[in-house]
């Protein structure tokens, strides 16, 4: 069932069932305010012909009965009978008419002085009149006729005010759900016509303060991060394409020549040495292709807290044992006071990764293979600083040199593939952290890392 027909429904009953509420609660008040008015009319009826026949010693029975006839006043098929305090019937202004009543009625009217209650088809009212210490009981009974007649015309023109309401309901419903699902109907049909090669279309957005709105913007972000995670695959197999070449290339020349031509031992040697050679290139290529897929794959589920400056002082034992050459110098900015401030939630190989990488940097670009490890800390976050003395970057570069494989023009020179920045600022994202450049070039970059820690 589409969402236009389902709100459309939900409108209705729920629109429906106001109104039938509404004219249920409208009838049975206008019914109870109808019989009550007439209950008083009775019971002015009643005390009327007590004063006229017990008070009034100028009036007999005979005259009050052509009052009772000819009054103007008259109720329709009205009837009013009086007992004398032994219950036997003193006056009756109907001979013809008689009001079914029990002793039980009488006696009920003694005992609550006045009662109002139905007589088939009539209403009645019963109340208990005393007068020099005798007490009578009147009985006055009549049929509303004209009342009956309104509240019928109540209760046609309510079912008829309800059925209407209902069907004008429906058709409103549907047409104000189609119209308020217009726009989704329309970003169906433009995301229908979305494909791979067209990740630049985008939703109009109209107005972003309705959800409507706020749906398309939301969309439209989506769509931008997918354009870029495409491009980011698509730049990752081209360059990655681009450096397997090189080396696979090499390595094909290098066993022809040994297939082709006659080569003593020591030229096969060398041969050897460069296959080697060109191996441990691909081989650091893979392991730089591992770096970028791991970051992109990980979700940070299970977070624990990690000491920075142990995860620095880890990533300079484990470079500085594969590369005896570098030189890294650790030094906090302060001492912190609350060791919080130097512990933040996060996966730690990763963050491993992330200062190896940018210590790994720092040397290898710098001539004397020095870097600076600066540890510091804000009220929120945790500030890591690696400076070198290297060659640089230029400042075009400074916003380039994260993208995968994307390499300085003054660094192609260094071996390296370029993933490293990329593959930090990825792990750092996963950690709500950030990664800033300073750089000058010929004279050296810092890069500071900024991770919220948990005070």
């Amino acid at each position: 069932m589409k969402i236009q027909t389902k709100i459309a429904i939900q409108f209705s009953l729920i629109v429906g069932s106001l109104l039938a509420v509404f004219s249920f609660v409208i009838y049975q008040l206008f019914a109870e305010f109808r019989q009550q008015e007439y209950y008083d009319r009775l019971k002015s009826k009643a005390i009327t012909t007590a004063q006229l026949l017990i008070k009034v010693d100028e009036i007999d029975r005979n005259l009050l009965k052509i009052i009772d006839k000819n009054t103007l006043t008259a109720l329709v098929d009205e009837k009013v009978l009086v007992f004398n305090q032994h219950n036997k019937l003193f006056y009756s202004s109907l001979d013809d008419h008689v009001i079914n009543y029990s002793k039980d009625l009488l006696n009920r009217v003694r005992k609550e002085k006045y009662v109002e209650t139905n007589a088939g088809d009539n209403e009645l009212v019963g109340l208990l009149y005393e007068l020099n210490g005798h007490h009578y009981v009147i009985l006055a009974s009549a049929y509303d006729k004209f009342g009956r007649s309104k509240m019928a015309n109540l209760r046609d023109i309510l079912y008829t005010g309800l059925i209407v309401g209902i069907m004008l309901t429906i058709l409103l419903g549907v047409f104000f759900a189609g119209n308020a699902l217009g726009p989704v109907n329309q970003f169906i049909s433009q995301i229908s016509t979305i494909t791979a090669n067209n990740l630049r279309e985008r939703l109009d957005e109209r107005n972003e303060k309705d959800e409507i709105g706020q749906l398309a913007a939301a969309f439209n972000k989506m769509m931008y991060r997918l354009e870029q995670s495409f491009e980011l695959q698509r730049s990752f197999v081209s360059h990655a394409s681009h450096e397997l070449r090189t080396p696979l290339a090499a390595l094909k020349s290098e066993v022809e020549i040994s297939l082709d031509e006659n080569l003593n031992v020591a030229q096969h040697r060398g041969i050897l040495q460069n296959i080697r050679k060109d191996i441990d290139r691909l081989i650091a290529l893979s392991n730089s292709l591992l770096q970028i897929v791991r970051p992109l794959k990980s979700k940070i589920n299970n977070t624990s807290e990690v000491r920075i400056d142990d995860v620095v002082f880890q990533a300079q034992d484990e470079l500085l044992l594969s590369k005896p050459d570098y030189r890294i110098s650790v030094e906090y900015a302060r001492e912190p006071e609350n060791e919080k401030h130097i512990i933040v939630l996060g996966d730690e190989p990763l963050l491993k990764t992330v200062f190896t990488n940018l210590m790994s940097n720092a040397c290898k670009y710098s001539s004397n293979h020095l870097a600076l490890v600066v540890i510091d800390f804000n009220e929120t976050h945790t500030l890591v600083s690696i400076q070198d003395e290297g060659i640089g970057i230029p400042p075009e570069d400074f916003t380039a040199i994260f993208e995968p494989f994307y390499r300085s023009r003054n660094a192609l020179t260094i071996s390296g593939f370029g993933v490293g920045l990329s593959v930090c600022k990825k792990i750092l994202e996963l950690h709500q952290g950030k990664i800033h450049v300073k750089s000058k070039q010929g004279k050296g970059s810092i890069f500071t890392v900024e991770l919220p820690h948990i005070s």
